[in-house]
């Protein structure tokens, strides 16, 4: 397994095909569906396509993309996190989502301000955004927790949903 980067508490590593009982978990939180959508994922050929055709061809393109996120003691899978490229924004941005047990002990942010200086070590990233839905408040003081500035209000093309617009400064 690559190993990306680790805390103190936490293990950043490349996905792989063999995480797809972990992926078809996380996908399908009742976090994920409301705060990021259902992305259809629901057995292990759907996850195995998710895979690669998101973070494995993601880590061919850019070397980075998003990692996942295991507990360094237990070596748990507990999230997912890590740095996209979408054709819709100008810059990168920072991804995060973590399994319902994990949530509220901190592990988000401490991934998220790991991720942010790799990203501006090691890929040569200056500037960050990351993307919310307007009620996702834990994400937004989250976003503000790390630095990231409130930018805008927009919608993906062919997309109803309104999204929030983060960006580093």
């Amino acid at each position: 397994m690559k190993y990306i980067t680790e805390t103190e508490r936490l293990r950043l590593r490349e996905l792989t095909l063999g995480d797809t009982h972990f992926i078809i978990e996380l996908l399908n939180t009742p976090g994920w569906l409301e705060f990021i959508g259902d992305r259809n994922v629901k057995n292990d050929e759907q996850a195995k396509a998710y895979l690669e055709n998101g973070p494995l061809k993601s880590y061919r393109l850019h070397g980075y993309g998003l990692w996942l996120v295991e507990h360094r003691e237990t070596r748990q899978p507990i999230g997912m996190s890590g740095i996209l490229n979408r054709d819709q924004l100008d810059i990168p941005d920072i991804g995060f989502a973590f399994l319902p047990e994990f949530s509220g002990q901190g592990y988000a942010v401490e991934m998220v301000i790991a991720i942010a200086s790799l990203a501006r070590e090691k890929f040569g990233i200056a500037r960050l955004a990351a993307i919310t839905v307007p009620h996702n408040a834990r994400s937004i003081r989250l976003l503000e927790k790390i630095g990231l500035k409130f930018e805008k209000r927009f919608r993906f093309p062919d997309k109803d949903e309104e999204l929030l617009l983060y960006c580093s400064p």
